[in-house]
């Protein structure tokens, strides 16, 4: 142990000491979720002058104001601020013109940082460094084992309130760190669902209604997801497993309500997931539980381990469908909302899962700002809509009014069923609509 508090001593160095080993050209690695660094941000924000064509690459912002090197560049003079996800502040920031997506598959990331992305320096923030020599990741592993392998130059943020997290590739050694920086022990951040609408609670109750007793369940971001999870606590369907791109409190809470045993036939009494974002009282449970078994997301995500897991459930939001079955999950229109994460990978392995199923779940319509009311299920995408998941493997669609099994069906079949699911107030421009393009037969029966 006093070999490695010597080589702590000798890499421990203040935050702003640590970034002027950045330079003008280079490509950094600023952390992702709750693994973002806080007071290495705080120290690059007052080197922005002195830097040109540098290139910051995240996955989620996770805090409610953007980060200090975007404050102190927003002219996007000195520094380009990209993320392979969006959230919030993303969002924000993309309108704004200070934020850049990078389309990716999440499977893929780690992959892109060995073979396609020159990574100088990483950041990371991380748990204090234990007695073996390793700082643990924390809530999340993802691309991280490939970011640290590849960047030429580690910087470690320590954070004392950072979780300590069991699984697989989940730390790093002293011996690939080149700086330590003591970090000012920020809280995690908290991300608190929206409060379920009627709408919300309706698809949730046709999901529910179709998971059976020994499901693994993937719920994906958003407030759909988190109410299927709250509809299942107060279910009679028990004997349920986790393995999921992202832990959320929906899990915490189904743990809690008895709901989990970890029973699935791969990885068995493990809840397994790259990277976990909610509550303090989920960074709590998830704190050196050995019941959880965080892994990169090119073992989670990857469609072959999805498919070798019985009775696989996976539950995601969408921002719209055409008649085609083209689901957009990324954009509306030119404006950028999200990313593509998993949810791809999770469509693809749930159907492939013996008694796998896949829901793809979004309230039947959208109020834009002005007040219109427009119908998510479309004829064909607007202008700028990315194809998050083509139509030829989409599954099950979900709105308020009901559940559209896509699976084997014709164009005219999945207009039907597509139309059948979409509000009432809008079914009869679609069938028109449907008509126009070739895929409505005229003894189609929707009621309208």
């Amino acid at each position: 142990m006093s070999a490695l508090l010597e080589e702590y001593r000798s890499k421990l160095v203040t935050a702003a000491e640590a970034v002027k080993t950045i330079k003008s050209g280079d490509t950094i690695h600023y952390g992702a979720f709750c693994g973002v660094v806080w007071d290495l941000d705080q120290a690059l924000a007052g080197r922005v002058n002195e830097l040109t064509d540098v290139n910051v690459i995240t996955t989620i912002w996770p805090y409610s104001e953007p980060p200090a090197i975007v404050k102190a560049d927003p002219k996007v003079q000195h520094i380009r601020f990209n993320s392979t996800q969006f959230g919030a502040v993303e969002r924000k920031m993309n309108r704004q013109g200070t934020c850049w997506y990078i389309p990716v598959q999440f499977r893929e990331q780690l992959k892109y940082f060995t073979q396609d992305i020159d990574l100088d320096v990483a950041m990371l923030r991380v748990a204090p460094m234990d007695k073996h020599g390793y700082f643990n990741l924390g809530p999340q592993v993802a691309d991280a084992p490939a970011i640290v392998n590849k960047a030429k130059v580690v910087i470690v943020e320590v954070n004392e309130k950072m979780p300590v997290v069991h699984g697989m590739q989940n730390a790093i050694h002293i011996s690939q760190i080149d700086y330590i920086v003591q970090g000012s022990n920020q809280e995690l951040p908290v991300l608190i669902g929206k409060e379920a609408t009627e709408v919300d609670r309706q698809i949730a109750a046709h999901i529910v209604e179709r998971v059976r007793k020994g499901s693994t369940l993937q719920l994906g971001i958003g407030g759909l997801p988190n109410t299927v999870g709250s509809f299942i606590c107060d279910s009679d369907i028990k004997d349920l497993s986790v393995h999921s791109e992202m832990f959320v409190d929906a899990f915490l809470n189904l743990y809690k309500a008895g709901k989990i045993t970890g029973n699935k036939n791969l990885d068995r009494g493990k809840m397994v997931w790259t990277f976990a974002m909610g509550s303090k009282e989920l960074y709590d449970f998830i704190d050196n539980n050995s019941l959880h078994h965080v892994c990169p997301v090119d073992y989670v995500n990857e469609i072959s381990t999805i498919a070798q897991i019985d009775n696989f459930v996976s539950v995601c939001s969408c921002l719209e469908v055409d008649l085609f079955g083209q689901v957009n999950s990324e954009s509306a229109g030119l404006l950028h909302i999200g990313g593509n994460g998993g949810q791809l990978d999770f469509v693809l392995g749930s159907y492939l899962s013996k008694g796998g199923q896949s829901f793809l779940c979004s309230p039947s319509t959208f109020k834009t700002k002005d007040g219109t009311v427009t119908s998510t299920i479309k004829p064909t995408m607007p202008q700028g809509s990315i194809i998050t998941v083509p139509r030829q493997v989409t599954h099950l669609v979900v709105t308020e009014f009901g559940v559209a099994n896509l699976k084997g069906k014709s164009t005219w079949q999945r207009a039907e069923a597509l139309i059948s699911i979409a509000h009432p107030d809008f079914r009869d421009t679609l069938v028109k609509e449907a008509e126009k393009m070739g895929i409505w037969k005229n003894t189609s029966k929707v009621t309208m």
